[in-house]
């Protein structure tokens, strides 16, 4: 059969009138999108005339391989992922600056410690742990908290979290710790969570962790803001003056809205309610010019000193008591400037405890140790080239230049016939330079080289014990309920016995109250300690409920409405909320259309079933009388203020609300007040209801 002639101008004809039919009509376009568009071009500039449709041999044949610009656009989309961190996958960052304060030039050459009134440019990731990067923000973890310091003399790395101190004593135990919290590896779960047998298992088997354990088990792993936790880079680092003398330093976060965690129901259901809470949070605090701020603080101390300590200061499972070495408000960090892509910056950035700066060395804590290798060694794998210092986020913002050549994904150009050093054919070739960075003159070892650990790292109970001390009875109760929960979780009865033997050493009282709440029938025997657990002095700084702040600054009050709500109350509501630095967010069945009381119409800012209080650290019901009725009726308007009052938040109401209050079995007390004393609910919202707790669940 002879094959069909086809005219090429009508064949054209016809593929232009099917592509017109698929995208419409291009001048039509571009009046909906409105303004001035540059053109959309390849990866290579070739302008685009259509990126709607692949290239056909006929309207209905086959996609050419020809077609080289949807062979680019789906090869780039195939490979835009690269390998998530082993660890602090799941984070969350900022731009700002830190502003040096107080100097310290009596102990470091380091401009950034030295140089008072420089606003210098940083990039700081929070992150969890042991999630992955989809993963939520809320699980009880360690929270990592990065500060990636672009100064006039290169990058300084501060890594470290929001505890001050670490599970194990050596960076060789580093792969064991992840590997047992993750998820198990025979099933895949749990994912973000400890309370499995193979963490428990190890720390079992791993009494250095039992001092991490007891802050990984306190409300510090459950904060309720990015914002409203602290940051430590754990480690003793060296601070350098000018005759390279050195001088021990830790370093320390302060949130200037103080400290804040949630309670364990509130974060087990903000998971579902918003798995994207403290990100969402850090986000919108920006964006509305509330910006977060922390003071940074050293403890500084000689050689002398720490020999005197109780403690071996280069442990990393140990910190310094405050009371021992008290801290210097030194400067200030403000994070003003979200990213402006999560992928660039957030995810490509680079963290290495190594990148430090002339002034400042490291101590010779076997886990910092372990980490100047580690960390590098992750970028590579991640980023995949030793180029990753290129991109962007994580290039210095001073000049650089060295004889390091080519590599993967090389951008940049060097010039010159000289790439080694030293030369005498490039006058222009970088030398090193006598007041660049110094090692620490003269560190003292003793002792013969093997695998061993200090005897001064061989107690492993007496800060355990320490913090445990010093926490409010509420704070204990909720430790002592962590454990509980997670150890249920632990289906080996031999680790949780193993693990409440341990707590013995902590205190018994702590041990009686796990085991009680596990249901053994005995005290399970202590296990031999190399070094008896000490009555160390109780510590309030070790607190959250001591630390926390008078303010309402950085928090949120939620306001249930419906037709009819008093006008004049909710205005009076919110003048008092954000005259003591809050913001209010109105709440209703339906975000749109709301009439009030004096006939007007509002928008809230949130619908009743997508926003409950979870998310706010105080609400208000302002509800007229048949409202009120309707919405005792409603099952979310009822959880509204029940799960209010069942995490000890603060709650006003109106006559009107009543009826939500009573469908919701919530009884009065400090914490539930009438919406006409704003001076009473301002009090409540600031603070939890502690002693309410008592009242409404079962604490170990």
């Amino acid at each position: 059969m002879a094959k069909k002639k086809l005219n090429p101008s009508s064949s054209k004809s016809a593929n232009d009138k099917a592509t017109r039919d698929n995208r419409g009509n291009g001048d039509e376009l571009h009046q909906v999108a409105g303004g001035r568009h540059p053109p959309l071009t390849t990866n290579q500039g070739l302008p685009l005339s259509d990126n709607q449709n692949s290239l056909k041999s006929s309207p209905r044949g086959p996609t050419l391989l020809e077609d080289f610009i949807l062979r680019e656009k789906i090869t780039h989309f195939d490979h835009e992922r690269i390998p998530e961190r082993i660890v602090h996958a799941r984070g969350s960052a900022a731009h700002g600056y830190f502003e040096l304060t107080k100097s310290l030039r009596k102990y470091t050459t380091a401009k950034i410690l030295t140089e008072t009134g420089v606003k210098t440019p940083l990039f700081t990731r929070f992150s969890t742990v042991a999630g992955g990067a989809g993963s939520i923000d809320t699980p009880r973890d360690v929270r990592g908290f990065a500060v990636k310091f672009y100064t006039k003399e290169g990058n300084w790395d501060l890594v470290g979290n929001n505890i001050p101190v670490f599970f194990i004593q050596d960076a060789i135990k580093f792969p064991d710790l992840i590997h047992a919290v993750k998820m198990e590896p025979d099933r895949g779960f749990p994912q973000a969570g400890s309370a499995h047998d193979t963490f428990w298992d190890f720390i079992s088997l791993t009494p250095e962790s039992m001092h991490m354990i007891m802050w990984a088990m306190s409300d510090r792993a459950i904060p309720r803001s990015l914002r409203m936790m602290e940051g430590f880079g754990i480690h003793s680092f060296r601070l350098l003056d000018a005759e390279r003398k050195s001088t021990f330093v830790k370093f320390h976060w302060r949130p200037k809205l103080g400290l804040q965690s949630t309670v364990w129901d509130e974060a087990v259901k903000l998971a579902g309610a918003d798995p994207d809470f403290h990100r969402r949070d850090l986000f919108e605090s920006i964006q509305a010019g509330d910006y977060p701020e922390w003071e940074l603080a050293v403890q500084l101390f000689t050689e002398k000193e720490a020999d005197a300590f109780p403690f071996d200061h280069l442990d990393p499972t140990k910190l310094i008591p405050e009371e021992l070495v008290p801290l210097t408000v030194i400067g200030r960090m403000v994070l003003d400037r979200y990213p402006d892509n999560f992928f660039a910056e957030t995810e490509q950035v680079a963290f290495c405890p190594s990148h430090v700066v002339p002034g400042i060395d490291f101590s010779n804590d076997p886990l910092l140790q372990g980490r100047l290798h580690s960390y590098l060694d992750t970028q590579l794998s991640r980023l995949g080239s030793p180029n990753f210092h290129q991109l962007p986020i994580n290039a210095p913002k001073c000049p650089y230049a060295n004889q390091q050549r080519d590599g993967h994904m090389q951008m940049e150009v060097p010039k010159g016939r000289v790439n080694y050093e030293p030369s005498s054919l490039d006058p222009t070739s970088p030398r090193e330079n006598p007041a660049g960075f110094h090692s620490a003159a003269v560190v003292d070892t003793d002792g013969a080289k093997g695998r061993i650990r200090p005897a001064s790292f061989a107690d492993h109970y007496s800060q355990a014990r320490q913090f445990f001390r010093s926490q409010t009875k509420y704070e204990q109760a909720h430790i002592a309920s962590a454990l509980v929960f997670e150890l249920s979780k632990v289906e080996t009865l031999h680790v949780r016995e193993a693990v409440v033997g341990h707590l013995r050493h902590i205190g018994e009282d702590l041990a009686r109250r796990v085991a009680d709440g596990l249901g053994l029938d005995a005290l399970p025997p202590a296990p031999a300690a190399a070094v008896k657990a000490e009555e160390s002095k109780v510590s309030p700084a070790l607190q959250i409920i001591g630390k926390m702040k008078d303010t309402l600054k950085g928090r949120t009050v939620g306001i249930l409405i419906h037709d009819g709500s008093d006008a004049t109350t909710i205005k009076a509501l919110k003048t008092a909320v954000e005259a003591a630095g809050g913001a209010v967010k109105l709440v209703a069945i339906h975000v749109g259309g709301i009439k009030l009381s004096d006939g007007k119409s509002i928008a809230a800012d949130g619908q009743l079933a997508g926003t409950p209080s979870l998310v706010f650290d105080a609400i208000a019901l302002v509800l007229s009388d048949a409202a009120g009725k309707q919405l005792a009726k409603v099952a979310a308007a009822v959880d509204f203020a029940r799960e209010a009052f069942g995490h000890l938040k603060g709650i006003a109401a109106d006559e009107g609300a009543q009826a939500v209050l009573k469908a919701g079995g919530i009884a009065k007390d400090a914490g539930v007040v009438d919406t006409k004393d704003t001076k009473g609910f301002i009090k409540a919202a600031k603070t939890r209801q502690w002693d309410r707790e008592a009242k409404l669940r079962t604490l170990a």
